[in-house]
Order: C-alpha cells, then structure tokens, then sequence
C-alpha cells in the first residue's frame, strides 16, 4: 500500500467511497445530500492537503489535514478519514493515521485534534487510544445517528513527537 497526495484524476474513484460513508450518516457530521462537487471541495479542495491509499492502483481510503483553529490555536490540526468498505479491516485507516501525523510535523503541527468522533463508531475509537490519543472530551448526544438515535462525541487529542 502507498499514501499520495490526491490528485484531480482520483475524484471520479473517490466519489464513491466518500458519497456512500457521508449519506449512511453514522461516523460523520457533514450535510449527506451534499452534491458530488460539493463534498469533493469539502474534502480535497478546502483542507490544507488530501491523501490517498493505494494498492495496484485501487483507492482504499482517504484522510485529509487541515488547521483546526486559526491564530492562537493553529499549532493543531484536525484530520478525517474514511476506509473503502472493501478495504476495511486491513489497516488501511491505521496506515493513514500513521501517515497524517508524519505529515502533520512536516507542516508544522504540533498536536492533533479529532473534534467530533461518535461514540458508535467504536474500531475508530480503539484505534485512535491506540495511537496515543487520549479523550479529552465528551459531547453529550451530540450526535443524531441514523439507527442509535442521539448518541456522544468524543474530542480525542494527541501532542506530537517532533
């Protein structure tokens, strides 16, 4: 598997994976209708920068970076991922976390910040306190799950080894 940066060529690719994951409406807090050219600016064109993995030149997933606060807070940034479904199961978001807090130091980051990950989506959770990051928060029933009804939030944080 490889990570790169995304190129305009894979949109058509990742359309799929990202439409399917943001409309079932369980892991994400982004509008599910939004239309195929909003969602992509959304996720390629708005963060700071935008991956993919790779194998044999299929997409297995994507992840994105970008500054979480502006001025005082712009030291940290905020990432989101999403596995394709087929390629769950094969530390496929593990590799890209791995690789998004690489690139976070290289563009200057000192600490990571997942601002909303709902309490349902318990593989991410596990993976993420895994990898060092630690709960700092909870949003009570922040979240509308489509099957759960109001479930948590969870702010998880993680400093940055330089």
């Amino acid at each position: 598997m490889s990570i790169r940066g995304v190129r305009e060529s894979d949109h058509e690719a990742l359309w799929p994976i990202l439409r399917d994951v943001v409309r079932a409406g369980d892991t994400y807090a982004i509008e599910p209708e939004l239309s195929q050219s909003r969602l992509m600016g959304y996720w390629c064109e708005t963060p700071r920068a935008t991956y993919v993995a790779e194998r044999d030149g299929q997409i297995l997933g994507t992840y994105y970076i970008k500054t979480n606060q502006a001025g005082g807070g712009s030291h940290v940034c905020n990432c989101g991922y999403i596995t394709a479904p087929a390629a769950r199961g094969q530390g496929v978001a593990r590799a890209m976390c791995v690789h998004s807090q690489r690139v976070a130091r290289e563009l200057g980051y000192e600490a990571m910040q997942f601002n909303f990950v709902v309490t349902s989506n318990e593989g991410a959770i596990a993976l993420w306190t895994k990898l060092g990051f630690e709960t700092v928060g909870r949003l009570p029933r922040a979240f509308r799950h489509p099957k759960q009804g109001l479930v948590d939030a969870l702010v998880m944080f993680k400093w940055l080894e330089p």
